[in-house]
């Protein structure tokens, strides 16, 4: 199983986006990376080797360390003890609360873009349980979009966990995690990209897989 979250978090002028997500036990790594503007502000990256192979109550401890990894950073931000180059850009924008947007609001969008969000691999990204997604993310011109957060769900699954993931400088990323049941009639692959506050989506239905019914 996966972990990850994903936070907004804002000081004075600025805010910062926090991702912290498990990289899957084939790297046993926790990578937590601070984001200003799709621009990587801070890395910290920390394995749990010993936490292998997994079980039920490792993969609980493996939960509870990414979750005090994510909230350690956050803690270091607020209390200046992890200091963090201000953006040139904000230094300027005054003290005026109103000049930025609080957490808890989307920041705001240029009407004028359009996000293009493709699933490249759509016909072939599920192998048994192993999902891989292909993503490309580009302008409605074509022009790739880098370092978009991308956010993927799986609603109607077990449990509701969210995958992570952020472009590279050619507008794509791919995001691996193992599936989980699906226990609802109704249930959908979630993608969303997002940068500077513009946004695109994909919906794909999933449907579970019927029971044999024993004989």
């Amino acid at each position: 199983m996966v972990f990850g979250h994903n936070t907004n978090l804002k000081l004075g002028n600025v805010t910062f986006h926090v991702m912290t997500e498990d990289r899957g036990e084939a790297h046993a790594l926790i990578d937590t990376t601070v984001y200003y503007h799709g621009r990587v502000m801070h890395r910290r990256t920390n394995n749990y080797f010993d936490l292998l192979p997994m079980n039920e109550d490792r993969e609980q401890a493996l939960k509870l360390r990414l979750d005090e990894q994510h909230r350690r950073v956050i803690e270091e931000i607020r209390s200046g003890e992890l200091q963090l180059p201000v953006p040139h850009e904000a230094e300027n924008a005054g003290a005026g609360a109103s000049t930025m947007v609080h957490p808890a609001d989307p920041p705001a969008a240029d009407e004028s873009r359009r996000l293009v969000l493709e699933l490249v691999n759509a016909k072939s990204w599920l192998n048994g349980r192993q999902a891989t997604l292909q993503l490309s993310v580009h302008e409605a011109g074509g022009v790739p979009v880098p370092g978009a957060l991308i956010k993927v769900e799986v609603e109607g699954g077990e449990k509701g966990v969210g995958y992570f993931g952020e472009t590279g400088s050619d507008g794509r990323a791919e995001i691996q995690f193992e599936m989980p049941r699906i226990s609802a009639a109704e249930a959908a692959l979630l993608i969303q990209a997002e940068d500077h506050g513009v946004q695109g989506h994909l919906k794909f239905a999933l449907r579970a897989k019927p029971r044999v019914p024993s004989v």
